[in-house]
């Protein structure tokens, strides 16, 4: 039952102080009837947020291994520091001297971000991932210009990029030209040369890619691109990999965003909260949003910057999560945490593949992608059916269908948090998905069976969606 069906006249949640400031009238237009609030008591408001929580799966219900989301545990430690006084109750137009230990921590997380990406200057400011490469990539487009180098109007994205590449180049101006993989998954080299040129403004590229491979060829490639004058974007997404291991700034790129709330365990997913703060070599910090924190670089002048990309000074509880999040682990804990969240993918890897095929069969990093196009070919059964068939049992599926460079793509990241229990038991659940493929697949046509909802018309959920309830 929704909330409205529950609704009786009169019945209230909430009973408010007594008005003790004047009484403000708005005189700007007003809607043409009163807001249609449902009017119920405060168990009800209760008991309809608990039942939807239980129809939602998170990171604290189990296995979660969304692909290029990194769904890690989050320490409640981080939650509990982000909820003090002194971080909470204070106002983002207060004078600087009274929220002195904010700025301070705002100071000291930057810092350590530029130390362990290899940046020299970095914005706290963006909001996500996507709001980090439009900020990145707006920074490329602001030192081009600065050069009266205008002909170069071209970005370089790999076949195998998420999809906010492209996008986020495309919103800043650009042309997009598409690079193809190589057999061993990473950028093929020959191709790249081909397209390079003068009109080129830079590459967008995360390593390791989104097969979950390390691409060897890192050096040469950014050597290719700052050879043709074009600046090299790191895309952060993949950082829970290589952090503490290897820095994008010392693989030749010269900006790049990260995710706090994904790389340094803020709860995400559902829209929110997050932030991607976007980090940059000298010759770019200028550029940056401002204001800047952290240690600015020698000839740092704030009058060439590209301006604001986020109100004050971005999603602040999240930047308070990540800093707790890098303090508790410490330098060789941040390297540990990568070494691990490789050592799980690298086990499950190792488990599955007697029984599903991997598309690019070697050592991955954080992640991996298996192709199902085997399996559907001999049984029906395709990589949407095996996934939903994961959800009767308490498991998130994989990523599906990306990256579109593989076909009946599965791709799965247990991070560096799962136990070996956990990871056993996924690789049990997977094994039996694919004895019920070859042997009854009408079950999993037909999955999930055990959850409040079944299986839903997809189609007609995308292109008819009921967003409002119907009075």
């Amino acid at each position: 039952m929704l909330i409205f069906e529950k609704s009786q006249q009169g019945r209230t949640a909430i009973t408010l102080d007594k008005l003790d400031v004047p009484a403000y009238t708005l005189k700007a237009e007003k809607r043409e009837q009163e807001a249609r609030l449902p009017e119920v008591s405060e168990i009800d408001v209760v008991r309809h947020y608990t039942a939807l929580s239980k129809k939602a799966h998170g990171v604290d219900d189990g296995f979660y291994p969304l692909g290029s989301c990194t769904m890690k545990y989050n320490p409640r430690i981080n939650e509990k520091i982000s909820g003090f006084d002194g971080f909470t109750k204070i106002h983002p137009l207060q004078d600087k001297s009274t929220v002195k230990g904010c700025t301070e921590l705002m100071d000291t997380l930057t810092d350590r971000l530029c130390e362990i990406t290899g940046m020299d200057a970095m914005t706290l400011q963006p909001a996500a991932g996507a709001h980090g490469e439009f900020t990145g990539i707006m920074l490329i487009k602001a030192y081009h210009a600065s050069r009266k180098d205008t002909k170069r109007t071209k970005i370089i994205v790999p076949d195998s990029a998420h999809g906010t590449n492209p996008a986020s180049a495309h919103m800043c101006g650009f042309d997009i030209v598409s690079v193809p993989s190589n057999a061993e998954g990473g950028v093929d080299i020959d191709e790249l040369k081909k397209v390079v040129g003068e009109d080129t403004a830079g590459l967008m590229l995360t390593n390791p890619n989104t097969l979950g491979l390390f691409d060897k060829n890192i050096l040469k490639i950014t050597e290719i691109i700052h050879k043709a004058g074009g600046l090299c974007y790191y895309d952060g997404a993949n950082l829970n990999a290589v952090m503490g291991v290897v820095r994008p700034g010392d693989m030749g790129f010269d900006c790049m965003h990260l995710n706090i709330h994904k790389t340094f365990s803020t709860p995400h997913g559902g829209g929110g909260p997050g932030a991607g703060p976007v980090g940059c070599k000298a010759f770019l910090a200028s550029f940056l949003p401002v204001p800047v924190y952290g240690t600015l670089p020698k000839g740092y002048n704030a009058k060439k910057s590209i301006g604001k990309v986020k109100t004050f000074y971005g999603n602040f509880s999240v930047l308070v999560r990540g800093a707790a999040y890098i303090d508790t682990l410490g330098a060789e804990g941040i390297k540990d945490a990568a070494q691990k969240a490789v050592l799980n993918a690298n086990y499950l890897l190792s488990q599955l593949k007697g029984d599903y095929d991997v598309a690019y069969d070697r050592i991955c990093m954080h992640e991996f992608v298996l192709t199902l196009q085997g399996l559907k070919d001999e049984t029906g059964v395709s990589a949407m059916d095996i996934a939903k068939g994961m959800l009767d049992w308490g498991m998130h599926p994989p990523t599906m269908y990306f990256p579109l460079i593989v076909h009946e793509a599965l791709m799965l990241e247990p991070t560096e948090t799962e136990t070996k229990e956990t990871l056993d038991q996924a690789v049990e659940v997977l094994k039996t998905l694919k004895k019920q493929a070859v042997e009854n697949p009408e079950i999993l046509h037909d999955s999930p069976r055990k959850t409040i909802i079944g299986r839903v018309d997809e189609v007609r959920a995308a292109r008819q969606p009921i967003l409002k309830y119907q009075f």
